[in-house]
């Protein structure tokens, strides 16, 4: 069955709890309107709802917008099938996978998220994008990545694979194989959250109105070459750890700290990325190493700091996957 063009569908999905509008959670509120400029098709026998050419889908805040949306629904549990003529055959139907095709835009109030294809599991609550232009923008963050981007809004995680970069509103950037991004627990409801200076952005996330605290990055674990870059030095190691709110990072395993022609390698290393003071100490029962130049900056210090460590940097990262689509589909 084929509708007109700019037809509107109102579909029904399994979990109908209150809305989160900072947050790209398709799996809260009611129902999803789905509009498309060159008509939405019901392909009944497949259980599908198939819409082309400026394709839109709303639900309570979060819109999904593409070149093209496919649908798959599924019989709702206790629903009575439509008994009488006309009626729209998704009725008593609920959509468990969303998946957009073509420049694939998903907005909310607080959040963006951009790339060519968007496959949201409504009963996993994931939504994973790939191709190419993929970043997920905050008021006062922004994530890319080369391979895929993760987006677990009730886990209140993502996760950047290949070429991942974490990006902050005064320019900090945490360069990684993979980056794992926690956000904060939004503050209870009518709550006031504590006032914070304005940052000046820089135009990768500009644009976005303010956040409040379920916005924002609380910790990043980066896995695999990960770098982080200071006024001063670059910082290199395989694993590592950082707090946007404390601006201090931890980085392991075969740690170089360069300046200029100076470098030093150790074990570990505590980054200031606020002051760009870079400390690093050695594996117990070996000495720091390095090269320094004359007439050049000394490029660290061999110390630690008692406090300010993150945490986090020796674990190893959650490989959450999104489930593949059932056979046929």
């Amino acid at each position: 069955m084929r509708a007109g063009a700019a037809l509107l569908a109102v579909l029904l999905l399994a979990c109908t709890g209150p809305a989160v509008a900072q947050s790209l959670d398709l799996t809260q509120g009611g129902p999803i309107e789905i509009t498309a400029s060159d008509g939405i098709e019901w392909r009944q026998q497949e259980q599908v709802v198939l819409a082309r050419g400026e394709a839109r889908a709303v639900r309570e805040g979060v819109t999904v917008d593409a070149d093209r949306l496919i649908a798959r629904y599924r019989p709702r549990a206790g629903a009575a099938a439509p008994a009488q003529p006309g009626a729209s055959p998704v009725a008593g139907s609920e959509i468990w996978r969303l998946e957009a095709e073509g420049n694939v835009r998903i907005t909310s109030a607080t959040e963006r998220a951009t790339g060519q294809r968007a496959v949201y599991d409504m009963d996993q609550a994931v939504m994973v994008l790939s191709g190419a232009g993929l970043a997920l923008d905050m008021p006062d963050q922004r994530i890319t990545a080369r391979e895929s981007l993760e987006y677990w809004p009730q886990r209140r995680m993502a996760v950047a694979r290949g070429g991942a970069v974490v990006t902050t509103a005064d320019g900090r950037r945490i360069v990684a194989d993979t980056l794992v991004a926690h956000f904060a627990e939004a503050p209870p409801e009518g709550s006031q959250p504590a006032a914070r200076p304005a940052p000046q952005r820089p135009a990768g996330i500009a644009g976005l109105p303010g956040a409040d605290e379920g916005s924002r990055i609380e910790r990043v674990e980066a896995f695999g070459n990960v770098e982080i870059r200071t006024a001063e030095e670059v910082v290199r190691g395989e694993r590592g750890a950082y707090s946007p709110q404390t601006g201090m990072a931890r980085l392991v395993g075969e740690v170089r700290i360069t300046r200029g022609d100076n470098q030093l390698n150790g074990r570990e290393a505590i980054v200031n990325l606020r002051t760009g003071v870079a400390r690093l100490v050695s594996a117990p029962g070996e000495r720091v190493q390095g090269l320094v130049v004359p007439q050049q900056d000394q490029p660290a210090q061999a110390e630690v700091p008692v406090a300010g460590r993150p945490e986090g940097a020796d674990r190893q990262p959650r490989q959450p996957r999104p489930p593949q689509p059932g056979a046929g589909r």
